[in-house]
């Protein structure tokens, strides 16, 4: 089965990681990330509907749509378990997918995630789909890191790059526009996350100007939350050796007990 849906293959590891990155982005931003990772597993690093690669994927948008892709792409190379990690949107894609195959995915990390709120910084957003422009695009990268952390111009070359491709910025803006309408990003209920029974790690940038450090707040006990000081939304540019770190120690921890879950369920 041939998928239109691209991944970056790395290393050669027993384990997979399977690497979803954040709107307007694609699967290159991961390659300080994959540095640390792919001695010691096999990374797949995808292109999202609508993004890259895969700008062509049929009706690319929806992160439930973006979900069953990957699912699909991963059965195709024959995954029977992945460690799942999403930053933004790919963390809403990454969740969603844990919640409709829970089986699959051997641990969750999540880099502030979408979905986990209703607030978003929408203008920076849509104003980030419009950038075709390298200065453009390397303003809309310092806006959503932290002060005194400049965007790497590797990022943002590749960004411009990508987005040269016909159709790719008309893409972004038609998806930014529907993510963002009224200033509002569509809600996992938060009821679900109890099913999360594998090891769940969120991250957040405490400097985050995109989704607000706060959709951390109140999630279940047993999901791991680890806020990064002096960092923004941009946590794979931003400090890619810590979340490679966070990604290698979640992938280490235990699922809950079964008792647990009955409990939870109960």
């Amino acid at each position: 089965m041939i998928s239109s849906l691209h991944a970056a293959e790395h290393g050669a590891g027993s384990k997979t990681i399977a690497l979803l990155h954040g709107f307007g982005g694609c699967h290159g931003i991961w390659h300080d990330v994959i540095a640390s990772l792919s001695p010691a597993a096999r990374t797949l690093a995808y292109d999202l509907p609508g993004h890259g690669l895969s700008l062509d994927f049929p009706g690319a948008g929806p992160a439930k749509l973006a979900a069953r892709a990957v699912l699909a792409d991963l059965a195709a190379r024959t995954v029977k378990r992945v460690h799942l990690v999403g930053h933004s949107m790919g963390g809403a894609v990454a969740t969603l997918m844990a919640l409709a195959e829970p089986e699959k995915v051997a641990s969750l990390t999540l880099l502030a995630p979408g979905g986990f709120g209703p607030q978003i910084n929408g203008a920076l957003l849509r104003r980030f789909a419009e950038a075709r422009d390298l200065g453009e695009i390397q303003a809309c990268l310092a806006a959503m890191s932290a002060p005194g952390c400049p965007p790497s111009p590797r990022s943002a070359d590749m960004i411009w790059q990508m987005r040269s491709r016909p159709g790719q910025v008309e893409k972004l803006i038609a998806i930014a526009a529907a993510m963002t309408r009224d200033d509002r990003q569509g809600v996992i209920p938060r009821d679900q996350f109890d099913r999360l029974t594998m090891p769940v790690m969120v991250v957040w940038g405490a400097e985050d100007t995109v989704l607000p450090v706060a959709q951390a707040d109140d999630l279940p006990a047993h999901f791991h939350v680890h806020h990064v000081l002096d960092a923004g939304h941009m946590l794979v540019e931003e400090a890619p050796d810590l979340v490679a770190g966070i990604i290698l120690r979640n992938m280490s921890r235990r699922a809950r007990p079964q008792r647990a879950r009955l409990a939870a369920a109960g």
